[in-house]
């Protein structure tokens, strides 16, 4: 019984992770990822019963998929590899844009309670933190500045993220820019030792 029910709550989180990315956050309602998992209206209820959890399971998938991306980042050197995760992250927000909007919106999400049948959302994005807090104070040679400076910096790279998927950098710099502007962005937050 306990591998059914774990089958079916995985279909609904498929079925809502297929709804997210293609259509958006606000397109994930418990009746349409029941109709896409197959089952009936109600069901989704016994194993999320918010809506809050359902959309934090899916956004935990979210995070799942950008720290497996964060993770075949190849580079050598601590710079290298901070680059390489940057264009992951922004990779990620202009190819998954629903999933990454979902992700960051935790007035939708279950960030700081236990979540029906899975650890707090903010474990899944705590490693990911301290994997690019541990990278920036390599690159600096400040440990005790770096979870700043990488607070500091993931709000640049979101914001550089969602500019680039309205379109505004675009506009203001031209196309082929991202990556010198990304350059600056990481100078800006390393002091030059990008």
């Amino acid at each position: 019984m306990d591998d059914e029910r774990g089958s079916l709550r995985e279909r609904l989180v498929d079925a809502g992770v297929e709804l997210v990315v293609a259509e958006g956050s606000g397109a994930v309602g418990l009746r349409e990822i029941a109709r896409r998992a197959g089952v009936s209206h109600g069901a989704p209820r016994r194993y999320f019963p918010t809506h809050r959890e359902l959309l934090s399971a899916v956004a935990r998938r979210g995070f799942e998929e950008l720290a497996g991306r964060f993770a075949e980042v190849r580079a050598e050197g601590a710079a290298e590899r901070l680059a390489g995760t940057a264009r992951e992250y922004l990779r990620f927000a202009r190819e998954r844009r629903g999933m990454f909007e979902l992700m960051f919106r935790h007035e939708l999400l279950n960030s700081d309670g236990q979540e029906a049948d899975g650890p707090r959302l903010r474990e899944a994005t705590g490693p990911l933190f301290a994997e690019l807090a541990g990278l920036v104070a390599r690159c600096t040679g400040e440990p005790e500045n770096a979870p700043v400076v990488t607070a500091a910096l993931w709000a640049n790279l979101h914001g550089l993220a969602q500019l680039q998927g309205w379109g505004s950098v675009q506009l203001m710099l031209g196309e082929g820019q991202e990556e010198r502007l990304l350059e600056t962005v990481l100078a800006a937050h390393l002091g030059g030792r990008s």
